[in-house]
């Protein structure tokens, strides 16, 4: 697509910078051209992107040096040393002219200038003509000068005589893009009849405009590219959809930061506990940058091993502190670690420097959580402290990152107060999790957010009481019994008499297992939601596997039968030992 962009009439040169005919005049003393060039690169050097690169190539040339310019890129346009194997072609990305000469003092309009060429939007130079010949030298050009005629006609309007479009003498200079590997493009200049024609110090005014040019659409190119890449890298690592609890509700939100910072490190996650509960974490690696997001991803992984562990909030904190050290002295992180019960309807929750989370109750006040924040993770030989809290049903738990609270003119305790007063003064309009993640974000202003935003939100709905079986258990001979008894009473209280006779004999098979190792009480627990799941805990860490027995054996046969009877089954080792457990299909009624 071509852009065309005209200066306004009447605009002052920067300050520092000579006026127009003192650059273009080939008389003027060689420290007007210096400090013309000085201001000029120092502008394009401050381009953070293609676009603003070339815009500032634009407003530095035109009309200070030429009347127009126009600005080819190689598509695509090459990163570091690679080089594409297809045939290279130029698309015009740029271009702009000049207004036109104002009238004269007395009204009458001046002469008409001659019309500048057509430009080709898109341009394949022939490997053995004379453009592909100027792009490989890297040095600017007269395009009048012996042979390039070529040269302009199929780099501008392709197929049309030069002499017939263009004003005589050396009035349009080509200057390859030339980076730091190879040619990125190319500029051309020209300049109408009303002004001096380019000279020889201007084919080396205009190198200088090229290769700083040609330095920054190369860094453009590198920086975009890394962001690209850490980008995805980041939203590869982030969960690709949240689980589905049983008594909770979740929903999740992750806004980059605005298009003047990099990708930075914010996660967010939601684990599936043992015993329908889950783990809810929300962390930041400090920093912007292609090994922050990796960085996340470690930690994010390491936090869902040692979730799967079942350790409290405050000894995950401790070990992911650990593993952290051993990623590099350099790599902090905030973290905030949640584990939501909604049997008991209890929340615990350690934190390790990040912001606090807000409790929006049903009544719709909001609450800021008062938690320990700790220090970050990576600082080492810190003390995290768990705390346990009511997490009443209807509640939502609000986690998230710094960015959300946290900008150029809003300090962190600042920004949750009005986080905390948003939510409470919104309450009663936010009956979704959805809309409520959409209203939290739809406040922000993103020109000033220098940092991304995760944001994880948990609606407890909490377990009916009477969909709960619960009780622990002495080990010994007569426990398997006795837990036959228990499970047949629950099942019959629930209308799932269908389901008794297999039930008891996993219950049966499981618990006795349980008894040969265990040395204090065991618990057996029957969950009823959508699928009948039973429970068995017990304090020894020896996760029971299946096997198959020979015909002689007299045991063995335990698991088999849990493996043909269950929806499905599992074993996971907890801090304190050990649960085993099993799912049936509940028949329709």
């Amino acid at each position: 697509m071509t852009e065309h962009h005209t200066p306004h009439e009447g605009t002052a040169p920067p300050q520092g910078r000579p006026s127009p005919s003192a650059v273009t005049d080939g008389r003027v003393p060689q420290t007007d051209r210096l400090r013309y060039l000085d201001v000029a690169t120092r502008r394009i050097a401050r381009g953070m992107d293609l676009d603003e690169t070339l815009r500032e190539l634009r407003q530095a040339a035109v009309p200070a040096f030429a009347d127009a310019i126009f600005i080819h890129l190689d598509d695509p346009l090459p990163v570091g040393t690679e080089r594409s194997a297809a045939p290279v072609v130029l698309q015009l990305h740029s271009a702009d002219r000049a207004l036109p000469t104002p009238p004269h003092g007395d009204g009458t309009p001046p002469p008409p200038s001659p019309p500048f060429p057509e430009v080709a939007e898109r341009v394949e130079p022939v490997g053995s003509g004379r453009l592909a010949e100027l792009l490989r030298d890297g040095r600017p050009a007269f395009g009048d000068a012996p042979g390039n005629a070529p040269a302009v006609a199929e780099l501008l309007a392709a197929g049309a005589d030069p002499p017939g479009t263009l004003p005589p003498g050396h009035r349009l200079i080509i200057a390859p893009l030339h980076g730091s590997h190879h040619v990125m493009g190319t500029v051309v200049l020209l300049r109408s009849t009303d002004r001096p024609v380019f000279t020889g110090d201007d084919l080396l005014v205009a190198s200088q405009l090229a290769t700083h040019t040609a330095l920054g659409v190369q860094k453009a190119v590198m920086y975009g590219h890394e962001a690209a890449v850490a980008d995805t890298l980041q939203h590869t690592m982030l969960p690709s959809s949240l689980p589905e609890p049983t008594g909770v509700r979740l929903a999740s939100r992750y806004l980059p930061a605005s298009k003047t910072a990099q990708v930075g490190g914010d996660w967010y996650d939601a684990i599936p506990l043992p015993g329908n509960r889950v783990a809810l974490i929300v962390g930041d690696v400090m920093g912007h940058s292609m090994t922050s997001a990796a960085i996340m991803g470690q930690l994010r992984t390491i936090v869902q091993t040692l979730a799967g562990l079942d350790l409290p909030p405050n000894e995950v904190l401790h070990h992911l502190d650990e593993q952290a050290q051993r990623l590099g002295s350099d790599h902090i992180a905030t973290c905030l670690y949640a584990i939501y019960d909604p049997i008991s309807h209890r929340l615990l929750m350690a934190n390790a420097g990040h912001p606090p989370a807000v409790l929006l109750h049903e009544d719709g006040r909001a609450e800021v959580l008062g938690v320990p924040p700790g220090a970050p993770i990576g600082v080492g030989g810190v003390v995290f402290e768990s705390v346990e809290m009511a997490a009443p049903t209807g509640a939502t738990l609000v986690l998230y990152t710094d960015g959300l609270v946290e900008s150029r003119d809003t300090d962190i305790g600042s920004g949750v107060e009005a986080l905390r007063v948003r939510l409470q003064s919104s309450a009663q309009r936010l009956a979704s999790l959805e809309v409520l993640c959409d209203h939290v974000l739809g406040t922000l202003s993103p020109g000033t957010r220098d940092d991304d935003i995760a944001l994880l939100t948990a609606r407890f709905e909490g377990f009916p009481p009477d969909s709960v079986g619960y009780w622990y258990l002495a080990p010994h001979p007569m426990t398997a019994g006795q837990a036959r008894r228990l499970t047949r009473r629950a099942l019959r209280r629930w209308g799932l008499e269908s389901l008794i006779d297999p039930t008891e004999l996993m219950v049966s098979e499981v618990v006795t297992n349980a008894v040969r190792f265990a040395s204090r009480p065991l618990s057996l627990r029957l969950l009823r939601t959508d699928v009948l799941r039973c429970e068995v805990t017990d304090d020894s860490p020896q996760v029971p596997r299946m096997r198959h027995a020979d015909l002689g054996d007299e045991s063995g046969r335990g698991l088999f039968l849990v493996n043909q009877l269950a929806l499905r089954w599992g074993a996971t080792r907890l801090s304190s030992g050990k649960v085993v457990w099993f799912e049936q299909k509940i028949p329709a009624r």
